[in-house]
Formats: structure tokens, C-alpha cells, sequence
């Protein structure tokens, strides 16, 4: 098999466990949207330009609830700047490529891409940006052929907010976090973000989500500085 073909097809296969994994999230951005009031077209245009659950999901809900669009903004904007980090993360992989290149690997820059971004020789073989292409589109279409179903069933079937099927967020974004904690930096900031997220949220506090992500980055920022200061001094 030709080395591109190959690359091609381990992309897709690599990328299909997640795919899978995101079928009940899909479906409830699909069904959610349909039942506040966004139109099919509007619902599956957001998962073609947005591409971003948990920030689709979040702006559903605000904009159903008449949230103020500034309000709308900022969350989103909080919710969705960890693929600021992401790009940060891999850029110095990228940067000899052509434009032609980073542009579609930033676009498909997901949580889930990511997760398969940590080979030291990721991204920068043309070989391996067609990986990871292949990996990343191959989720961009499962995500919106899972709204496109979402948006069918919103129509025809009764309330699927009820089903649970929002604990697929919750699940993928587990699978993709306890195997990237290998320090004391990573475990802390993830103990962090649950206990406040969960504290805060029990409160009623709105900025429950942007207090803890700010408070976990803060624990595991520091836990690294007192780490590496340690070990400088033994």
C-alpha cells in the first residue's frame, strides 16, 4: 500500500473509536438546538463552521435563554481558548510548513486531534500531516453527520435533553485527560478544576465553568514552578 493511502487510512482508523464516542453528543447538540428554536439549517451550519461541542452546546443554551450576546461572547470565547493553547503547543511542528498545510490542521485542531499530537515527529512530515488531516476530517464529518441525525430526531421524536445523552461530554473528555496526566502539575490541575468546577456550579455561581478553568491553570502553573524549583535545588 502507497505510503499516502496507508497514511489515510490509519488517520480514519485511529480517529474512529472517538467518532463513535461522540455519537450521543452529537445527537444532543442536533436535538437541543431543533427543540430552543434554531432552524435544521442553522443548527448543522454551526457544526460546519463552529466545529466545537462544548462551545455549541454552551451557546445553545445561553442564546435560548435570551443571554446577553456580550455574555454569549466571553463564555464561549473562555470555553473555546484552550485551542489557543493547543495551537501554541504544536506550532513549532508546523511552522516550516506551507500554508496550505497548517491552515486545514488548524482548523481541525480538536480536543480529540490533540490527543494524537504528541509524537515528537508529529505534523512534520508530509506523510503525517495527511495522518493527521485524515484523523482530524474524519471527525469533522462523524461530528456533523451525528448532528445531522440529532436534527432528524429533534423533529420527530420527544425531548432527548432527558435521555442522558449529554454524559458522552463528560466521557470523551475523560478518555482524553487521564492519559495525558503523567506529572504532578497535570494532576493537580485536573483535581482542581473538578472539586471547583463542582463546588461552584452547586452555588449557582454563572462564571462557574471560566472561575475554575482559571483557578485549575493557576494550581497547575504553580505546582510546575515549585517542581522544577525542587529539582534545580537537589
Amino acid at each position: 500500500m502507497q505510503p499516502v493511502k496507508k497514511a489515510i487510512l490509519k488517520g480514519f482508523l485511529d480517529m474512529l473509536p472517538l467518532c463513535l464516542a461522540v455519537v450521543p453528543w452529537g445527537i444532543l447538540c442536533g436535538s437541543l438546538a431543533i427543540q430552543n428554536g434554531f432552524s435544521a439549517f442553522e443548527t448543522q451550519a454551526m457544526s460546519l463552521l463552529v466545529f466545537a461541542g462544548s462551545a455549541q452546546l454552551v451557546a445553545i443554551e445561553l442564546m435560548a435563554g435570551n443571554t446577553p450576546l456580550l455574555t454569549i461572547l466571553f463564555t464561549t470565547f473562555i470555553i473555546s481558548s484552550r485551542h489557543f493553547l493547543y495551537g501554541l503547543a504544536v506550532r513549532h511542528k508546523v511552522i516550516d510548513q506551507p500554508m496550505r498545510w497548517r491552515l486545514p490542521v488548524s482548523f481541525v485542531l480538536t480536543d480529540e486531534l490533540f490527543a494524537f499530537s504528541h509524537h515528537r515527529r508529529a505534523y512534520r512530515t508530509k506523510t503525517r500531516l495527511i495522518y493527521a488531516l485524515s484523523a482530524g476530517f474524519s471527525f469533522y464529518i462523524a461530528w456533523n453527520i451525528w448532528t445531522l441525525i440529532g436534527i432528524v430526531a429533534g423533529t420527530m421524536l420527544p425531548d432527548l435533553t432527558n435521555l442522558g445523552l449529554d454524559f458522552a461530554i463528560a466521557a470523551t473528555f475523560i478518555a482524553l485527560v487521564i492519559p495525558g496526566i503523567k506529572n504532578l502539575a497535570s494532576l493537580v490541575t485536573v483535581i482542581v478544576a473538578g472539586v471547583s468546577a463542582t463546588l461552584l456550579k452547586s452555588t449557582g455561581f454563572e462564571l462557574w465553568l471560566v472561575c475554575s478553568a482559571l483557578l485549575a491553570m493557576a494550581a497547575g502553573y504553580s505546582t510546575a514552578r515549585l517542581t522544577a524549583k525542587k529539582e534545580a535545588t537537589l
